[in-house]
């Protein structure tokens, strides 16, 4: 029987995560995280140049966690109520490494430079939610959709990071409170665009 080929990208996100729960993010190197892998630099390098890349890759695997988590009836009931199923298959997915993302959140923090090269892979990453969702992340709007959406999901993320509770009670109620407002915006913004469209034509 042929030896399983190891999943090296897979490896390394997990030995990286390890460590950023036990010891920050931001103190860490490529170096660091190869051991922690049982892999030498030289393997890790291809796959990952970078902790940003590792990040990178974490967040795809992620996002195709919550793609892969789809339900049949997916398409059924209102946007609203799409984007928060959709939601919290992300942080259900992201629930057992919370100790590690709350420590690099706050070492990003901290990091300008790295907060704002992670603010591509979120729009990115709602984007995908978005389509998830059956909502077009196309064009002009879908990019401000997923701008939106990225807020929504940044100020929901804050409660997550401090939900210890099996059910997530407190983020599914945070999640409610910041897409009602999200969906509130929304209407406040079409009634603006109808009322312009109206004073334009008269």
């Amino acid at each position: 029987m042929p030896k399983k080929k190891p999943d090296i990208p897979n490896q390394v996100i997990d030995a990286a995560l390890a460590l950023a729960a036990e010891r920050g993010w931001r103190g860490l190197n490529l170096a660091d995280i190869a051991a922690a892998a049982k892999l030498p630099l030289s393997k890790v390098y291809p796959a990952y140049s970078s902790k940003a890349a590792i990040l990178r890759g974490f967040t795809r695997r992620i996002d195709a966690e919550v793609l892969a988590g789809e339900e049949p009836d997916a398409g059924e009931g209102n946007a609203r109520d799409r984007l928060f199923d959709v939601l919290m298959r992300r942080f259900d997915a992201l629930k057992p490494h919370r100790e590690a993302l709350g420590n690099i959140v706050c070492d990003q923090a901290r990091d300008p430079v790295s907060a704002l090269c992670g603010l591509g892979r979120l729009e990115r990453s709602m984007a995908a939610m978005l389509e998830a969702a059956r909502l077009s992340a196309g064009g002009l709007r879908g990019l401000l959709r997923a701008k939106a959406l990225g807020v929504t999901y940044l100020a929901t993320l804050r409660v997550f990071l401090r939900d210890d509770s099996a059910d997530l009670a407190a983020t599914m109620a945070a999640l409610d409170r910041n897409l009602s407002r999200l969906d509130c915006l929304a209407r406040g913004c079409s009634r603006t665009r109808y009322r312009t469209v109206a004073a334009t034509a008269e």
